[in-house]
């Protein structure tokens, strides 16, 4: 994970909103994906393929589920903010609503954790999302 040279308070990250933390987040949801499919071995095109396929709403939701029963009450609260923020645009057609919110609502704690410097957190709950 790449380390901000001074974390955010988390009274500053919290004044933030959820929707800015999921644009942040998003990203760092991303690249944890792309570097776990680079420590696979796999060639270029594998990897996009498997990134596609788990950086959709669908598959971050699956992950925001299987996190939620291991989140600390702070966590669950930037969590549920970020899922019942009202996106100025909608939800894309191929898209589950339900989905979608969730998958806002694990990329506003991911936002959340890395502005705030807490990447070992981000690791642990990465791994835990990884479980199937």
């Amino acid at each position: 994970m790449i380390a901000q040279p001074t974390p955010m308070a988390p009274e500053r990250a919290r004044e933030l909103g959820p929707l800015q933390l999921a644009y942040v987040g998003d990203t760092v949801w991303d690249m944890l994906v792309r570097v776990d499919l680079l420590r696979r071995g796999l060639n270029v095109h594998h990897m996009h393929r498997e990134a596609v396929g788990r950086v959709n709403a669908g598959a971050q939701a699956a992950s925001f589920r299987r996190l939620r029963p291991h989140l600390t009450e702070a966590e669950e609260g930037v969590a549920l903010r970020g899922r019942n923020a009202h996106p100025h645009h909608a939800v894309p057609r191929n898209q589950d609503p339900r989905d979608y919110a969730d998958a806002t609502g694990l990329e506003s704690l991911m936002g959340y954790l890395y502005l705030t410097g807490q990447e070992r957190r981000i690791d642990e709950l990465f791994a835990i999302a990884q479980e199937e």
